[in-house]
């Protein structure tokens, strides 16, 4: 039986500690702050056990048979890949591409991990067959998994290293059952509806930092750990008409504090090795999976952000208008331009063993492009609404009263929609673009897979320079510097 959303939500009721406005949070899962984006994640695992949906979103379990979500399906070919890129494709068109720490994200990391258990078994077997077995167990049990890899900021003068004791999670105590860890990581997207939480750092270490060198995953159950929830815009929104994505799309973002908490070996994958906890990001194929998966959601999200402009300028009456064409034909060469990426990042991937893996370089190419271009789609947006999104009523209850209601009419004009479609759009627009909702998108597109020079780093040197300075080279090979007299010998008359 492939998990459902109903299975799923009743195995979020497991006592796990999350914080908001100054409480502790005893049901979260009914708790008007997370109850309607928990609903909205479960209708994925619904769709998936949809039986019209079975071939598309999942795929027999090599160990037991079962059906699972193509999230933990490893492909080995071209073809595989594409088939596990529409079922990720299809779930993110249920959230409009809103949700960015959906199931199928950290999943793709670690399956990237698994990919490379060769890379894991460099610091020893232990480790790779700790993860071999947990890659297994989460596939085989659908575990929705979130991950916090970022260190606090606090002083960023500083490394990690030389934060003050207790801040950064560390490795405190060791013996023969596992490890104990101590401090804090962020950020924890998804916490409200994940079921475990995969702890490590993505950010480069240094020698003498090996307390802080470590992978685990654990239940977000397990006794220390301590959620810290920011604001939560579901909890603010006031009705699914005013604010259609924020009241059911705000997967939530924490600080998660450790408080001496302890990991079993088995549940632990890299252990005090500086070296390894960055290669089992960039030398497996995990970094390259997980961004993957990012850039298939983004590409949902900007085709959905596209059809919101394009319909502001129909029900504006300016769809005609030469300049507004200009406006959205360049914004469908940019989301065309994301489309060709991810499709180019799959034609030209490669083997990696009996895996087959997207290219690196398109998709860092497309990690560094789509940082620059969210802010800039968003603000073309903004300029074809103009005040539309601001001068609506203030909520859905104006509708209910009569007088308002007249007025509405008389000022909410389009010649494409109704008052209330009107209303409607631009309540959806400002949303999305907006709300604190909105803008909590803005920065999370700008950044989540690293500042702009962390991305820029990656596509440097995934570039293939050689190709490039090879032309160069060979260009410059055809000619040299021209063999002509020396002007004293012109001068200078014959004997």
């Amino acid at each position: 039986m492939v998990k459902d959303g109903k299975q799923h939500i009743q195995s979020l009721n497991d006592g796990r500690s999350m914080y908001l406005d100054g409480k502790l949070i005893k049901n979260h899962v009914n708790h008007p702050a997370f109850s309607e984006s928990v609903q909205s994640v479960g209708k994925l695992y619904d769709y998936q056990a949809n039986p019209q949906n079975l071939d598309l979103m999942t795929f027999e379990s090599p160990k037991t048979g079962k059906r699972v979500s193509r999230t933990w399906q490893l492909p080995k070919s071209l073809p595989e890949l594409i088939q596990r890129r529409k079922a990720l494709e299809a779930w993110a068109e249920l959230s409009c591409g809103f949700l960015g720490r959906s199931p199928d994200h950290v999943g793709s990391a670690l399956s990237g991990m698994y990919m490379g258990l060769d890379v894991f078994k460099k610091s020893g077997d232990r480790y790779a067959q700790s993860l071999s077995d947990y890659y297994e167990y989460a596939r085989d049990n659908d575990i929705y998994l979130t991950y916090v890899i970022i260190n606090p900021q606090a002083d960023k003068s500083k490394s990690a290293g030389e934060q003050a004791e207790s801040l950064v999670a560390s490795i405190v105590d060791e013996d023969a059952e596992g490890i104990t860890i101590k401090g804090a990581k962020m950020l924890g997207t998804g916490c409200p509806m994940a079921n475990e939480v995969f702890i490590s750092s993505i950010q480069p270490l240094r020698p003498g930092e090996e307390n802080l060198a470590f992978s685990a995953a654990i239940p977000l159950s397990t006794k220390g750990v301590k959620m810290l929830s920011r604001k939560s815009y579901e909890f603010s929104s006031v009705s699914t008409f005013d604010n259609p994505l924020s009241s059911r799309f705000d997967e939530n973002d924490a600080v998660l504090y450790f408080d001496e908490v302890k990991i079993p070996w088995e549940r632990v994958f890299v252990s005090k090795n500086v070296e390894m906890a960055s290669a089992q990001w960039h030398q497996t194929p995990a970094h390259v999976y997980q961004n993957y998966q990012c850039q298939i959601r983004f590409m949902v999200k900007m085709r959905f952000l596209l059809g919101i402009a394009r319909k502001i300028a129909e029900t504006n009456g300016i769809i005609g208008f030469p300049p507004v064409v200009e406006i959205l034909g360049q914004m469908a060469a940019e989301v065309s331009m994301v489309e060709g990426l991810v499709e180019a990042m799959e034609a030209s991937g490669s083997q990696r063993g009996e895996f087959f893996v997207p290219n690196p370089q398109r998709l860092y190419a497309a990690n560094v492009l789509t940082q620059q271009l969210y802010p800039k789609f968003i603000q073309s947006i903004r300029e074809l609404s103009g005040g539309g999104m601001i001068m609506v009523p203030s909520s859905v209850q104006d509708f209910a009263n009569e007088e308002i209601l007249g007025m509405i009419n008389k000022t909410q004009q389009s010649p494409a929609a109704s008052s209330e479609g009107r209303v409607k759009l631009f309540k959806l627009a400002w949303d999305a673009v907006g709300s604190e909702f909105g803008s909590r998108h803005l920065q999370y597109e700008m950044f989540y897979s690293g500042a702009n020079m962390v991305t820029r780093g990656h596509s440097y040197r995934n570039y293939n320079w050689q190709r490039a300075l090879g032309m160069v080279d060979q260009f410059m090979a055809g000619y040299d510097l021209p063999k002509v007299q020396s002007p004293a010998a012109v001068l200078m008359p014959a004997a």
